[in-house]
This record gives C-alpha cells, structure tokens and sequence, in this order.
C-alpha cells in the first residue's frame, strides 16, 4: 500500500510516498480502508520533532496521522460490533501511533465510530480529534451545564468551532473570542456573544463566568481567571503553556482548573457521530488536498489562518 512516510524531523520536505506492506490486525482490531484524513496541528508539532515524537521514534517507517474514515475491509476475530464493509471514522491510537497517513489503517474497534449516512468522509475525518478534544474537555472534564455561561477562546479553530456547538447542544450561553473576519461563522455556530480579540479585551466585557477552555495559554489564561467564577472551572489545552498554567492556578488558589490530553475514544465518538446525525453539530472543511499534497497541507495548517479543518480524500 502507499503510505506518506517522514524521512526525519522537521521540515515537510522530509515527507516521501513509500509502498509498505498493509498493517496487521490483531486481537480487536479492524483494517480500514482510508478514504480522508483530518490534519491537526498535533501533526505539525510531532512532524517537527515535538509532540508524539517519542512514539514516532519506534516505527520503521515513521508515519504521522491519527484522524480517518473510511470503510472496514477486515475484522479480528473478537470485534462483535463492526463487520466488513462498515463506514467507520474516528482518531485512532491517541496518544501512541496512528499512522493513518496511508491506505490503510488498523485501528483498535472501541475507538472508532459508524460513520453518519448524511456526512462525507471528508466532513468525517474532520469530526474526529477537534471534536473529541472539545467534548473530552466541555463534557467529561468540565462537567457543563444547562444554562452555564461557557467562554470558548478561538472560537473560528478547529477545536473552537465545535466547542461552541456541543456548548450550545448543552443548553450552555455561550461567549467566544474570534477575529471580527470570523464573527458570522462563529454566530452561525450558535455563539451568542463574539469577542474581536484583536480589538477588545474579553475580561472587560465580560464576567461570573461557570466555564473556560483556553486554547490559548500564557497571558490568556492569566486575564481568563480574572472573569471565572470563583467556583467555576477553566481547562488549559496546549501542552507547552501548560506548566507556566499550573503555577498561575496553584498562587491563585483556583481548585476547578485542570489540563488534558486529548485520548480516543469510541463512546465520545458515539455521541459525536449522534450529534452530526441530528444536526446538532457542523463541520466545517476549510480545505482539502490529495493524499499526494500532505505536504502543501501542513504548509497551509502552519499559516494559521485555517477556519475550522483541513483534510487529505482518498477518494
């Protein structure tokens, strides 16, 4: 099967189509046939040598990528609740290898998903890991409310844009910093206030608020504790902000903030998938680029104007 290799750390000049054999499934496992790919800046960070390099350093041939959908060609023996043919999507093997940049691609069952009839597998493999990063952090981090005040920071983002919906699908009141080029999108999520953080300051206009998820970090975070609750709770995403977080928390003694890892999951993919099924939740594809073009892919990701996801078809 053909599969984008990474030669090295670094640039996206160290990335090179290779022909590789199809991976083998084991105990619980099922072989996908890859149809699209999400691209995340996780993917960026590890191609540069930062990131899921550790786990990266144990393959031969190093291969990025945990976003996919497509359809079931092969089932182990114990999957019960998948069989061939199924369209399946999800992000597989987070934190570890995913190595969803090629053909195919095992992925262990309890982490996948079917994918909706309604959706493509473009629109798919872009409701995977931004999604579940949101959900993880809103739902089973934040523990969000029924008329909870929620400020999202980068509402137009990739996580962003669908923490606003699953904020808005909880019945949340939902506040978001954006650009002013971004704020029709990020109303037509559900937003009921959008804050230009080019032009304004959040903290001055807004406040007594139940939840925060910063994706951000450094002086964001700072001036995002000025308008928490004093029993409200603020999750941190990036990983490199997050000590400088943890020292800010603990001088001003904020018991309800804490900082996650994103990690697969196929019953948060349930509910993601129940939620594009409905219509609840939108996705967004800001680009999308042939399994060739990985490369022009992770250039256009690294300009940082990106408005909700990019992904690679195979189709």
């Amino acid at each position: 099967m053909k599969a984008m290799a990474l030669k090295d750390f670094g640039g996206v000049e160290n990335f090179a189509v290779e022909e590789i054999p199809e991976p083998q499934i084991g105990n619980g496992e099922v072989l996908i046939k890859v149809k699209a790919i999400g691209i995340d800046p996780i993917d960026i960070k590890s191609r540069k040598g930062e990131g899921m390099t550790d786990y990266l350093n144990k393959q031969n041939p190093m291969i990025l990528g945990w976003d996919v959908s497509g359809v079931i060609t092969k089932i182990a023996g114990d999957v019960k609740d998948f069989k061939e043919g199924d369209e399946v999507f999800g992000t597989i093997n987070f934190p570890g290898p995913g190595s969803s940049y090629a053909e195919f691609a095992k992925a262990p069952a309890g982490q996948l998903a079917r994918k909706p009839s309604n959706i493509s597998y473009a629109e798919a493999a872009a409701a995977t890991q931004s999604p579940l990063t949101a959900w993880q952090a809103l739902v089973d981090t934040g523990n969000i409310q029924k008329g909870d005040r929620v400020l999202i920071h980068g509402g137009a983002g990739g996580v962003g844009n669908f923490a606003v919906q699953i904020a808005k699908y909880k019945g949340c009141y939902v506040v978001t910093t954006a650009s002013s080029a971004d704020a029709e999108f990020v109303k037509s999520l559900g937003a009921d206030e959008v804050i230009d953080y080019k032009t304004q300051k959040f903290e001055e206009m807004v406040k007594d608020i139940d939840f925060i998820l910063d994706t951000v970090g450094g002086e964001n975070f700072v001036r995002s504790l000025k308008v928490l609750k004093p029993d409200g709770r603020i999750v941190l995403l990036p990983s490199d902000k997050k000590e400088e977080a943890d020292k800010v928390a603990q001088e001003q003694h904020i018991k309800n903030y804490k900082h996650i890892l994103m990690h697969s999951s196929g019953d948060d993919m349930r509910r993601i998938a129940e939620m594009l099924t409905d219509g609840s939740m939108k996705v967004h594809v800001d680009k999308t680029f042939s399994f060739d073009q990985i490369p022009e892919a992770h250039e256009e990701m690294e300009n940082g104007k990106v408005k909700g996801k990019i992904v690679i078809t195979l189709e």
